[in-house]
């Protein structure tokens, strides 16, 4: 399989994972909540696949997002492009970096929906799996003009 469609899998996994229903039995807490970091972890094998496809041109000996995406990383166009779309904060990638964070703490990514009666809601929370479906498809999108500009070289 190529890193191409290893990256496209990836995704397609992701997305499916999200979009299934966790059902209505006392378990669809804990399964929405394993279906929402599921999809986190696939979301995150899907960047590292498209760091390496997108770096395959330079061989490079390493692929974990962290030590790419860092700022004193490899300097590849590609790259750059990632750490730039990382650094603004309404980007998916700027998304799933926090969210990812939050996957590898000792809290996780996905939370309870707090059902208090007496809580007043102020605002409310926008679910994990809403965002994380608008994010992989905003990704995609992105995904295919980082691939024409690796294809250049």
């Amino acid at each position: 399989m190529s890193a191409q469609s290893r990256t496209n899998q990836l995704l397609y996994q992701a997305e499916l994972l999200a979009m299934l229903s966790a059902g209505d039995d006392e378990h669809a807490t804990a399964r929405q909540m394993a279906q929402e970091e599921g999809a986190l972890a696939l979301f995150e094998l899907a960047l590292e696949s498209l760091l390496r496809e997108v770096t395959e041109h330079a061989r490079l000996s390493e692929h974990a997002w962290r030590i790419l995406l860092a700022e004193d990383g490899v300097n590849l166009a590609e790259l750059q492009r990632l750490r730039d779309l990382r650094a603004h904060p309404e980007s998916w990638l700027h998304w799933l970096v926090a969210q990812l964070e939050r996957l590898h703490s000792d809290d996780g990514a996905a939370r309870r929906t707090a059902h208090n009666p007496a809580m007043i809601a102020v605002a409310s929370p926008v679910n994990l799996r809403k965002q994380l479906l608008a994010n992989l498809q905003a990704a995609k999108r992105e995904i295919g003009s980082l691939r024409e500009t690796s294809l250049e070289w």
